[in-house]
């Protein structure tokens, strides 16, 4: 055979192998075109483009041969044409499994668990590219790539390409049959080749920082600001983020536990030079409960990757915007409370730490917007359950010092987690400093004047304190509901008066537990509103940082949440705090992560809070503005009929990125008694109303 014969042979059997192989592993049964996305095939790998702006594109070339690495290159095309973002790198996860104790009466909902502490196996997840499908959903383009494999668990990865932007998400979609089992992940990219020249970061001061991208250098894990960490290569630069509160799993304190890493080795698992998101095993060394991972469910171990043309670290700037700077945004008639904070700054003053002016809570809560704080004091510290002679002064220093922190647009409102009486662990505000003693020893009376503190209230059980809120229009409600010290509650005492009262305003929202397989957060306390409104009690659920120490240098915004209230102006804190009760009292708020923002929201033109008369036939027009910076997921409207709950799921897939919009929704409310709606991002960020009653 003469050799020009035998090379069109070859040519002809490469040609006929490579066909073959993209027929047998590529499915497009559900991709379209019509959204702007597009998929070719050309030497043996798989591209695909997805519009990012009017004139530009972003592209992902995908080599499905198992010697490869899985992207060939990440690119933009624009103006000035086709540039190489990066090259030769893979998708790298780790996957750490540890035991989840389910044998406590909190089960799932469990939080003082010690998974840290306990045995635990660490897989670098691996994927065996057998087939690839790309589908559309809106304006998304999805690839899914099968199959990823982590000791007992199973599943794929999931690239999602959202139009409109050079944003995309990367997931391990994984699932075990195991029960009891608890996780957490790092994740990013990784290469055996030089695919960088340098990598940034920005500082816990702000500061934009930057080193050498270097194969020979040992991973290195870095405290940074914005949770992100960016690689430069010579066309352009990627910046790889988690779901800022979602990767967050709930924690006592918000140290910045080194989110980022970069280098070669990492962990002493991974091959070759990456970087990417990680989590410090061992968390705060306090209760680490880690995420939950039920049989069944699928856990999205996730990242995002936003792409630039950009150098020297600026792709940072369009980062941050998602999440407002880590601010949380002004808008008009309303002003941000953050409630339940035990930093026990009071007691470093009667301790006489050496304290600046301005602590480091205010200073790092003023910075992000933060215009209400309410504190939960003595919580670890002082004499909460003294009968009178240190608890008196120690709350007279609370009030001083609130009022002092107490200036321009930030208000601090003194409070606590008394925990007595009613059962189950609560919160408490009154609408101006009041004295009280948690105990009544005999003799005592309820109330008497003093001298030095005026009135001052001893309370000797559930029956009094209720009537302390009733005398001092005070607001109590239940912290971390269902679990931890509440654990029961409120379920166990539904029917006592107090809890009927309208003293007693509800529970607190807040992301426990952790569960990378809901497309949202705070089920928990979420499914508890619904509850509460189905026993017919009009109750509210505000949402609660519940964290101790903070400094300007932690990692606060990720664990974090907001209450956005309907106030045109903020109290000061010498003529008191009652339009902040009423507000509460009222439902007159919306609250969430910060990222989605809800500020118009009725149906049938009342609000939250407000009693609404429907038709007979039940039709009702249900209306919400949101504003929102992640592409959206979902609405959902919920309501309820006094047993059963109702769920309608609308679809927001054809969002981009950045947006405000008035939506509109038709509804039949007919033989419901209560309606309230939630909205979630693409990153599980999201915003809920209170509920509008219905007679």
């Amino acid at each position: 055979m003469s050799s020009l014969k035998y090379l069109f042979l070859s040519i002809l059997l490469f040609a006929f192998t490579q066909t073959c192989f993209s027929q047998q592993k590529l499915n497009l049964a559900d991709f379209s075109s019509e959204n702007g996305a597009s998929v070719t095939e050309q030497d043996g790998k798989i591209i695909v483009s997805w519009p990012i702006g009017s004139k530009e594109n972003g592209i992902l070339q995908l080599d499905m041969n198992p010697e490869n690495p899985l992207f060939s290159a990440i690119q933009l095309n624009g103006a000035a044409g086709i540039k190489d973002i990066a090259k030769d790198l893979n998708p790298l996860f780790l996957l750490t499994v540890g035991q989840r104790d389910l044998s406590k009466e909190h089960g799932w909902d469990i939080f003082f668990d010690r998974t840290a502490y306990n045995p635990y196996d660490a897989y670098n997840v691996s994927l065996e590219k057998e087939t690839i499908s790309v589908k559309s959903h809106g304006k998304r383009t999805i690839i899914q790539v099968n199959t990823m494999k982590a000791g007992n668990f199973e599943g794929w990865l999931e690239i999602t390409l959202y139009h409109g932007s050079p944003l995309l998400n990367m997931a391990a979609v994984m699932s075990t049959e195991d029960d009891a089992k608890a996780i957490l992940y790092d994740a990013g990219l990784v290469s055996n080749k030089k695919s960088w020249n340098e990598i940034f970061w920005s500082d816990t001061d702000g500061y934009l920082q930057s080193s050498p991208s270097i194969e020979e250098n040992n991973s290195e894990n870095l405290a940074v600001k914005y949770r992100t960490i960016i690689a430069e290569g010579e066309e352009g630069s990627l910046a790889i983020f988690p779901p800022p509160h979602q990767y967050f799993y709930p924690l006592d304190n918000a140290y910045n536990l080194k989110y980022v890493w970069h280098g070669t080795g990492y962990r002493n698992l991974v091959d070759g030079y990456g970087i990417g998101i990680r989590q410090d095993l061992m968390g705060d060394n306090r209760h680490v409960p880690w995420f939950n991972a039920p049989p069944k469910t699928k856990q999205r171990l996730n990242f995002f990757i936003l792409l630039s043309a950009s150098k020297d670290g600026q792709v940072l700037d369009d980062v941050k915007a998602f999440t407002h700077d880590d601010r949380y945004k002004p808008l008009k008639g309303f002003r941000t409370m953050a409630s339940h904070f035990h930093t026990e700054h009071m007691d470093d003053i009667l301790t006489n730490k050496p304290l600046p002016d301005v602590p480091g809570h205010v200073k790092a809560l003023r910075s992000m917007g933060v215009n209400i704080m309410h504190l939960g004091e003595y919580h670890l510290a002082g004499n909460p359950r003294d009968p009178g002679p240190r608890r008196l002064p120690e709350l007279d220093l609370m009030f001083k010092e609130s009022e002092r922190l107490s200036t321009g647009n930030f208000l601090m409102i003194p409070g606590e987690e008394p925990n007595v009486h009613f059962g189950g662990h609560w919160m408490n505000m009154f609408p101006k400093p009041v004295y009280w003693i948690m105990s009544r020893e005999e003799g005592k009376p309820f109330v008497e004047e003093t001298e030095q503190y005026g009135k001052v209230y001893r309370i000797g059980s559930k029956e009094e304190m209720l009537q302390l809120l009733e005398a001092e229009n005070g607001l109590a409600w239940i912290a971390h509901a269902r679990t931890k010290g509440s654990t029961g509650y409120p379920d166990k005492y539904k029917e006592e008066p107090f809890f009927n009262s309208d003293r007693f305003n509800g529970a607190a929202w807040k992301v426990i537990p952790a569960d990378l397989s809901t497309p949202n957060m705070g089920r928990r306390v979420l499914n508890l509103m619904d509850d509460m409104a189905n026993w017919g009690h009009h109750k509210y659920v505000i949402a609660e940082a519940d964290l101790f120490k903070l400094e300007p240098d932690y990692e606060i915004y990720g664990p974090m949440n907001i209450n956005y209230l309907q106030l045109d102006k903020l109290p000061k804190f010498e003529d008191g705090w009652q339009p902040v009760l009423e507000a509460m009292q009222s439902g007159k708020f919306f609250s969430g992560t910060g990222e989605v923002l809800l500020p118009a929201f009725s149906v049938n033109g009342k609000g939250s809070g407000e009693i609404l008369k429907v038709e007979a036939n039940g039709k009702a027009e249900v209306k919400v503005t949101v504003d929102w910076t992640f592409p959206l997921n979902y609405v959902e409207i919920i309501s309820g009929d006094g047993e059963n709950v109702s769920r309608e799921k609308i679809d927001l897939s054809d969002t981009e990125s950045f947006g405000k919009k008035d939506f509109q929704f038709s509804i039949n409310l007919k033989g419901e008694k209560w309606v309230r709606l939630e909205v979630w991002d693409v990153a599980a960020n999201g915003a809920f109303t209170q509920p509008v009653w219905i007679e």
